[in-house]
């Protein structure tokens, strides 16, 4: 059986700071949280038999300290591998603003439609038709190894929201789960049965 498993990145904000809506543009580190949120990634897999085999993150800091933290606490030394596919997306005229900034904008109800069913705001440099195709094919590639592979991806929140499409049935997945990951939550996913299930999602440690 392949797994793929989907961790979002830690926490990149301080308690005390502000968040902001951090997108392809803003190459923020992990904050001391970020790196608890890591670690404990690790500690699960490691607990749960779900050691890594190969590893990948996006090229954006967040993504990458998160893995490596990850994947050292799961007792392995594997490397971790950037694609560009796994890089989060790019908010436009949003990006690194407040979300109430973004709001006055675009108004809640733009917000609640991206939380809830992943329709692109207007103004933010989103293709959902290429990000799903990234998913498909990155699933077909690693399920055709046929070699009882585990996968971790190490991704931001825009983009993995787009992951169940591999399901084949995202509309059923969204009725049942928020399609959001929170930071340092993670998403499982088996291909069992010629198609790719639903194990976790938003699993927070």
């Amino acid at each position: 059986m392949t797994r793929l498993i989907i961790a979002r990145h830690g926490n990149t904000f301080d308690p005390q700071q502000t968040p902001t809506r951090v997108g392809a543009r803003t190459d923020l580190p992990l904050v001391e949280k970020g790196r608890a949120q890591a670690e404990a990634i690790g500690q699960y897999l490691k607990a749960n038999q779900l050691i890594p085999d190969v590893i990948y993150s996006s090229h954006l800091q967040r993504t990458i300290e998160t893995a490596k933290i990850a994947v050292k606490a799961s007792g392995v030394s594997n490397p971790v591998y950037q694609l560009d596919i796994f890089n989060e997306i790019d908010y436009g005229p949003d990006e690194n603003k407040t979300e109430e900034q973004v709001i006055a904008r675009i108004g809640k109800e733009a917000i609640e439609k991206w939380d809830k069913d992943a329709d692109v705001p207007e103004g933010w440099l989103v293709d959902p038709d290429e990000i799903i195709k990234n998913w498909i094919d990155f699933a077909e590639q690693i399920r055709a190894h046929d070699d009882n592979e585990t996968v971790l991806v190490v991704t931001s929140n825009g983009t993995a929201r787009f992951a169940p499409y591999i399901t084949g049935d995202y509309e059923g997945f969204s009725k049942e789960h928020s399609i959001k990951l929170s930071t340092g939550a993670l998403g499982i996913l088996n291909f069992i049965d010629d198609k790719w299930q639903i194990q976790d999602w938003n699993l927070r440690l």
